[in-house]
């Protein structure tokens, strides 16, 4: 878990994802809609991935990808993240993270 700790530290969205991934890709086009800049780790382009998809695995993640973190903590994936904008509540959570301000 300090793997991802230290990656979600201070930054008020991230997403881990795999680049080719369309769910992964329609939850980034999602949050960047909203106007939230994410910081985005495609696992499959990144030295340690298989390493933090265990991880995330660890955490609850099933699939591991998308993964999303807003304020620090585990959203969940492309299910949890689409439920939460189909009850209006996504706008909410990334204001209240900072990652955005209107």
């Amino acid at each position: 878990m300090d793997n991802i700790n230290g990656l979600i530290a201070e930054r008020p969205v991230v997403i881990f994802s795999r680049s080719s991934c369309s769910m992964c890709h329609a939850i980034k086009t999602l949050i960047s809609s909203f106007g939230a800049n994410a910081t985005v780790y495609e696992l499959d382009e990144i030295a340690n991935g298989r390493q933090i998809e265990r991880e995330l695995a660890q955490l609850g993640c099933q699939p591991s990808v998308p993964a999303v973190f807003i304020g620090q903590q585990l959203v969940g994936g492309a299910r949890q993240v689409m439920s939460l904008q189909v009850q209006n509540q996504l706008g909410q959570l990334l204001r209240r993270a900072g990652a955005i301000w209107v």
